[in-house]
């Protein structure tokens, strides 16, 4: 992970992620996101339909991140409070946008759908922030300094995304180089950290593999400098290679 790129928060909103009523999806389209324009993701926060939690989790990650993004709680009903949460973590008063009313309006209109109080809910939008275009039902999402505000259901969240996209700066392209081991953590952990502590700018990561009675362990190896990840994958592939011969094992694949 280079120390220059932008980093990234997402807070997922949403009693129904909690309770495990919904099988939340977004975390994962997010990260893939990021990763895709070099942006680091760092942490993400889900938290209940509680606007004092909402406001504090927001206000917590806008002030260290460079970018903020928030999924759930923008739709018609008592229990989205987004909206409400995010123009009081800044402060602004949440009138109907009139553009945003149009959009939804026009959409509804073709569709015959009545244009009633719960359904303008959300057109409420926090005083200067701007749309966020929502090509698959109108409903748009916002963002407000560094806070990207989109839908929970996952085909909107990701049309917002693409939205969004071309106003985000990323940063270098990580890249990845992964080595299969045939031993447990434990044989190579002590290498393992020896070879970190000598590529620090080079993030390796373990996880074990497990299944059919074989042990694997994959050794991930993420660098934006490829040079870098190349020199350290070689290290990381003789320390493999001699975890193996200790073994009895054969010689590790190729990467």
């Amino acid at each position: 992970m280079s120390e220059a790129n932008p980093t990234a928060a997402l807070v997922v909103i949403g009693d129904e992620i909690l309770s495990g009523r919904t099988k939340d999806v977004n975390i994962g389209a997010v990260a893939e996101f990021c990763t895709d324009l070099a942006i680091d993701l760092m942490e993400v926060r889900v938290v209940a339909d509680i606007e004092d939690d909402i406001v504090a989790a927001v206000n917590a990650v806008r002030a260290r991140y460079t970018y903020v993004f928030t999924t759930g709680g923008i739709g018609p009903t008592h229990d989205d409070i987004t909206a409400d949460a995010i123009a009081k973590a800044f402060g602004v008063a949440l009138p109907i946008h009139p553009e945003a009313a149009a959009m939804m309006s026009a959409r509804w209109k073709e569709r015959g759908i009545e244009v009633n109080e719960a359904r303008l809910r959300m057109a409420r939008i926090p005083e200067g922030a701007a749309l966020i275009v929502n090509p698959v039902s109108a409903a748009p999402g916002f963002r407000i300094s560094n806070v990207h505000v989109m839908a929970g259901v996952p085909v909107i969240m990701r049309a917002m995304l693409e939205s969004i996209a071309p106003t985000l700066k990323g940063g270098r392209k990580v890249l990845s180089i992964t080595i299969k081991c045939r031993v447990g953590e434990g044989s190579i952990g002590t290498p393992l950290a020896a070879l970190q502590a000598q590529y620090p700018d080079v993030k390796m990561g373990s996880y074990p593999r497990m299944g059919d009675g074989t042990v694997m362990t994959e050794l991930v190896l993420r660098s934006s400098d490829e040079a870098r990840l190349a020199a350290a994958a070689k290290a990381v592939f003789a320390m493999v290679a001699a975890a193996h011969a200790a073994a009895g094992l054969p010689e590790p694949e190729p990467y």
